[in-house]
């Protein structure tokens, strides 16, 4: 039975709750929504000691709920799923710490939202439970932080857009970082190492990785994109140099799942891309080709046994680490669209944030998207099943983004 029908104890119990992203996303909550109102949440995670004292920092009191088990142990995550309409997930690296926690919600009809990047990961769960989610009614969706949420919504937006305007969808949506500010998280790095080390011992992982319509659904990965960008190129529609964008590998193939989800609405001839944009001229190229060096030496560095022993000992921060409440508050992000429609006809865009990406826009973002499953339900146009932020969610969360999480999503000149 779907958690539509039911009534479950709690709305959302934020799981993982006691790490770096976690804390930040129960602080959210708290200062956003309260407790014993009309938003029924609980803070999850394997330590009651570690939950009671995060109780006590947020000034919740005992109105906030603490709920214990163990990402390990399928039995208590199964009685933990059937206390909640919506699990919060951000225990990661997810293909280590979250599979069991997935084949929960999508058994007890339990929606669920995550902040994972790791495409090999999401592959595996879908493959693995999605006729069981379609049939308990339990929206998965992955993906629900930096990646990918201003790549997946932004999109919708401009295409939305478009389609109000002219009457059609762009058969091309480009999405260029003009600016990023902020540090790298502790569990994003973990989690791209991961993947690296998965995809060098398994051909599934690396298939994963490397295809760019690797999750949309079997029979329907297939499409107009290529390998994604490596080099430095130039884009005459941003009048500047690029660079390859780190989370291009996931964002991309998310946006090209939605796509293929929305019953290819943009169309089967629709291209999408992702990149950094570093300036026009001889500058412009010098940045371009710094960048994709230093990228390309990082994947070599951290494929490399020695080498990444050494780099996650002495440079990388750690699953946890982040940086402190001025630092997230001084960062930022400006991530412009530029969309062209079959006949030629084009439009312009961005989505903005007023915190850093990887910390204090990701907590909101994943808050934001726990709420519009818990609170939104009823008015979601799809069941059960494992979606995209923009196939799930869409125009209600960019509703909620706007209206309470500092981020922007607005057309520009063209």
């Amino acid at each position: 039975m779907s958690t539509a029908d039911t009534k479950r104890e709690f709305d959302i119990i934020v799981w993982g709750a006691t790490g770096f992203t976690g804390r930040l996303v129960a602080e959210y909550l708290n200062g956003q929504y309260g407790n014993g109102g009309d938003l029924r949440w609980a803070i999850g995670g394997r330590n009651e000691g570690k939950l009671t004292a995060l109780r006590d920092e947020l000034g919740a009191g005992e109105e906030l709920a603490i709920v214990t088990g163990d990402s390990n142990d399928p039995d208590s995550l199964a009685q933990l799923v059937e206390r909640t309409a919506v699990v919060c997930s951000t225990v990661g690296p997810f293909a280590q710490y979250g599979s069991e926690l997935v084949a929960a919600c999508a058994v007890a009809g339990t929606h669920y939202c995550d902040i994972t990047g790791e495409v090999q990961w999401m592959r595996r769960m879908i493959d693995a439970h999605e006729e069981t989610a379609r049939a308990s009614g339990a929206r998965i969706v992955h993906a629900c932080g930096f990646d990918s949420i201003p790549s997946d919504l932004g999109t919708f937006f401009i295409q939305q857009s478009m389609k109000a305007r002219d009457g059609r969808y762009c058969s091309e949506v480009k999405l260029r970082v003009r600016k990023m500010k902020g540090t790298a998280s502790g569990g994003t790095i973990a989690s791209m190492l991961n993947a690296l080390e998965e995809a060098s011992n398994d051909p599934a992982a690396r298939r994963a990785l490397g295809h760019p319509y690797s999750l949309n659904p079997e029979g329907e990965q297939s499409g107009p994109d290529g390998a994604d960008q490596r080099s430095p190129a130039y884009d005459p529609d941003f009048v500047s140099w690029t660079a390859p964008f780190v989370m291009g590998t996931v964002n991309t193939r998310v946006v090209r799942r939605s796509n293929a989800l929305m019953n290819f609405a943009y169309g089967r001839d629709f291209r999408y891309s992702e990149a950094v944009t570093t300036g026009p001229g001889a500058m412009g190229w010098t940045r371009a080709t710094s960048m994709t060096a230093a990228l390309g030496g990082f994947a070599i560095a951290a494929s490399v046994g020695p080498t990444k022993k050494l780099m996650n000992r002495f440079f990388l921060p750690q699953p946890g680490d982040g940086p402190n409440a001025a630092q997230r508050e001084a960062g930022s992000f400006d991530l412009r669209l530029f969309g062209r429609a079959p006949n030629g006809k084009v439009i312009r865009g961005r989505v903005t944030a007023d915190r850093d990406p990887g910390y204090g826009a990701t907590c909101k973002m994943l808050g934001e998207s726990a709420v519009c499953l818990a609170q939104d339900a009823d008015e979601l146009a799809v069941g059960g099943g494992f979606w995209t932020p923009a196939s799930a969610l869409g125009e209600h969360l960019i509703t909620r983004l706007k209206a309470r999480a500092g981020m922007a999503f607005e057309l520009l000149p063209d």
